[in-house]
């Protein structure tokens, strides 16, 4: 085998292929210009994907990085095999009720994707779940959807929309098998198990019905991805006569529609990262007209969901405006009559150390999601008939974990489902009675081969940021491994859109732990797992905290013993791949390796192009650089790509996808090829394309294994832990 087209050589040895010269990209100067400053780009020229030279060079990178790491396939296989060997692949998970019907989905050993199936129910007034077995067969079961089939044929296949009518007579769903999140949106009559004619392609991730089943409310994007118009198709006519109810001009703000649980309203909810504005319909007048909850204003976000207070219909508000002349940060809950929604009355009002996220209504109960103490948390507020009765919050015996509602469609339910899980603790499905206090576990996730939680441990610690900020990280490795040497370790970060990085449970990690390897989550400023100012110092003018937050606690973690720089290897992915990037530049010299996944490292150019996909959305998270001169040089001041050095860096892999609709691929080929010309030292960077995927990687589940395999063989390799088991 040859290839030498400018990008790179390999030639064969034997009957294995060797890379003997890395991909090298040509120098196009391309000038950017803004606010006086000019910024010469060489590999701007990689931005176009139809250009044959620029599919070459991706390849021609795709094959060095296959050389590089060809040594490393049978620990890739034996990981996988690992993965496999310990996941329960024929599985199903427990059933929903929902009308007459238990909604559950199946796996299956050697497919790739859920089977989504429903079976009715044999006593109305028993919420038990049926104890379902994967080997018997279950009387009336109907498959609905099978996701397996629906691949066939398709290097990719994602489902986006999947939702019931309210008789539970007909199937909305979506699929995208490009990777590009553009859905194609179809329905079957789940009576004759026949696709109606009506399709709709170009279509953003959802659908809901009206009460009666007679329309589907379904979103389109603009050219920029930006879900911004929401139509109204009456079953039965042609999409050309589908009605356009809702359309937002702005291209900060993002669309998107749903019902609330008593199914009573129809809500459109339109939001930037800083404002939000509900809409509201009463779902039995479908082509009614929409009305405006509480108008927008700058800075202030609000949720509204429908309850029913001592027999009176209220909205029951979560927002973040200025309360007795303070603005509740942190968000508080409030009560408003349905017609008057700003005639708010207080019901829990702001705290510093607790982040309210989410109320779900039910007709019996409230549910609050919230956050204390970086980790979230779940408490029930049952309902009285003359208003509300003792709010109780759940607890579960662990140090560290996620608490969060599950699948609890039912308005009427006297049960509520929970999912509780921890870094050592797979995934528990609980059932919570309200009225007595009673939990019962339903299901836990099974991991075969023999896993004994109490051979790992996990607990917190604590890194002090430059500004004297203290740095939550949550640690788990195996217990045998304590008070030992320092280990090889894996830093994961992120640290934007105030997402959090919650405790959870992972088989593919033992695969890591097993091998002695430490895991560790770096909760840096600009995440929200310590409410919403946490988030506010991590964004946009002061977002360098992010990367030195993480950075302080790499510092820590190696200070303290538990790692050395020559075995830690730091991990983020999107946002957190441009954490990656700017932390290579901060502090190369800490790390043995960088992984890098779909990694945001030339946010600069991105962010100053609003004809890119979800620009104009960015701003309020990054700040404007077209417009404010300052935000640009703040950006420009930590841009991974523009401020790439002559010095040694760690070892790096990235990982990208060709269809990428949210951090375009451009981003990190642009990256290694300037690290390729730039760097010194002999330190190994590869760029490895997905060449039909988008955002989330590849899809299928063994197909994922494989690509985790991949990643966690490179880093194994990284710290001398190739040839471990």
């Amino acid at each position: 085998m040859a290839l030498d087209s400018g990008t790179g050589t390999i030639q064969n040895a034997g009957d294995a292929a060797v890379a003997v010269t890395p991909p090298v990209a040509k120098q196009v100067p391309f000038e950017r210009v803004h606010h006086g400053d000019t910024f010469v780009d060489p590999y701007e020229w990689l931005r176009d994907k139809d250009d044959p030279e620029v599919i070459a060079h991706l390849e021609a990178e795709n094959a060095y990085t296959d050389a590089q790491t060809a040594h490393l396939a049978p620990l890739r296989a034996r990981i996988f095999d690992e993965i496999k060997s310990r996941t329960q692949e024929t599985d199903m998970s427990v059933p929903a009720r929902l009308g007459e019907y238990w909604y559950y989905s199946r796996s299956f050993e050697g497919k790739q994707y859920a089977v989504h199936c429903r079976c009715p129910i044999t006593d109305a007034e028993d919420w038990t779940p049926p104890q379902l077995e994967v080997d018997i067969e279950i009387p009336g079961e109907e498959i609905l959807l099978d996701s397996n089939v629906l691949a066939e044929g398709h290097d990719f296949f994602a489902l986006g929309a999947f939702s019931i009518s309210h008789d539970g007579t007909l199937l909305a769903y979506s699929t995208d098998t490009v990777g590009d999140e553009r859905y194609v949106l179809r329905f079957k009559d789940l009576r004759s198990g026949e696709l109606l004619g009506d399709e709709i392609p170009g279509t953003a991730p959802g659908a809901t019905w009206s009460l009666d089943g007679t329309h589907v409310f379904y979103q389109t994007v603009d050219e920029s991805w930006r879900p911004d118009t929401v139509w109204r198709h009456r079953l039965g006519t042609a999409q050309t006569d589908d009605v356009t109810v809702f359309h937002e001009p702005d291209e900060r703000y993002w669309v998107s529609i749903g019902a609330t649980r008593s199914e009573k309203y129809l809500m459109i909810w339109v939001g930037s990262k800083i404002t939000t504005e509900g809409w509201i319909l009463e779902s039995d007048d479908p082509e009614g007209e929409f009305r405006v909850l509480l108008p927008r204003r700058e800075g202030v976000e609000y949720s509204a969901e429908h309850a029913v207070i001592g027999g009176q219909d209220r909205l029951l508000i979560l927002h973040n405006d200025v309360v007795d002349g303070v603005k509740a940060e942190n968000f508080v809950l409030t009560e408003a009559p349905v017609d008057d929604p700003a005639a708010m009355t207080m019901l829990i009002g702001h705290r510093d150390d607790v982040r309210l996220e989410d109320v779900d209504c039910f007709r019996d109960h409230l549910v609050l999601s919230y956050r204390r103490e970086a980790l979230p948390r779940v408490a029930v507020w049952p309902l009285t008939s003359d208003g509300y009765g003792e709010l109780r919050e759940l607890e579960f015996g662990l140090e560290l974990f996620s608490a969060g509602v599950g699948s609890n469609p039912e308005w009427a339910q006297p049960t509520l489902r929970l999912g509780v899980t921890s870094f050592i603790t797979p995934m528990q499905v609980f059932d919570y009675v309200p009225a007595t206090g009673e939990l019962t576990l339903r299901k836990q996730q099974q991991v075969l081969g023999g896993y004994d939680p109490d051979d790992y441990v996990q607990h917190r610690d604590w890194a002090t940021a430059a500004d004297g900020t203290r740095i939550p990280i949550s640690v788990v490795r195996r217990r045998d491994s304590e008070g030992s040497a320092p280990k090889p370790l894996l830093l994961y970060g992120y640290g934007s859109y105030e997402a959090s990085i919650d405790p959870g449970f992972s088989v593919s990690r033992l695969s890591l732990l097993d091998r002695g390897m430490v895991f560790a989550v770096a909760h840096v400023r600009g995440g929200g797992e310590m409410g919403r100012l946490w988030y506010e110092n991590g964004k946009t003018l002061t977002k360098k905290n992010t990367f030195t937050d993480f950075v302080s606690c790499a510092r820590h973690l190696v200070d303290t013993g538990v790692t050395t720089p020559q075995v830690l290897v730091a991990d983020g992915g999107s946002a957190g791949g441009l954490l990656m990037g700017a932390v290579a530049n901060l502090a190369p010299e800490l790390f043995a390796g960088i992984l890098a996944n779909v990694p945001f490292v030339d946010p600069l150019t991105s962010i100053l192009d609003p004809s890119l996909p979800l620009t104009v959305i960015e701003w309020d998270e990054w700040g404007n650089p077209l417009e404010d001169p300052e935000v640009y040089a703040y950006m420009k001041s930590y841009s991974p790509y523009e401020n790439v050095a002559a010095v040694d860096y760690p070892a790096i892999l990235a990982i990208t996808s060709l269809n990428d609709t949210r951090v375009l691929y451009v981003e990190p080929a642009k990256w290694v090829a300037a690290l390729r010309a730039t760097k010194t030292g002999d330190s190994q960077l590869l760029l490895k394309t997905e060449m039909s995927a988008g955002h989330g990687g590849v899809s299928g589940r063994y197909e994922k294994w494989k690509e985790v395999a991949f990643e966690y063989a490179w880093v194994l390799d990284r710290v001398g832990l190739g040839e471990v088991g």
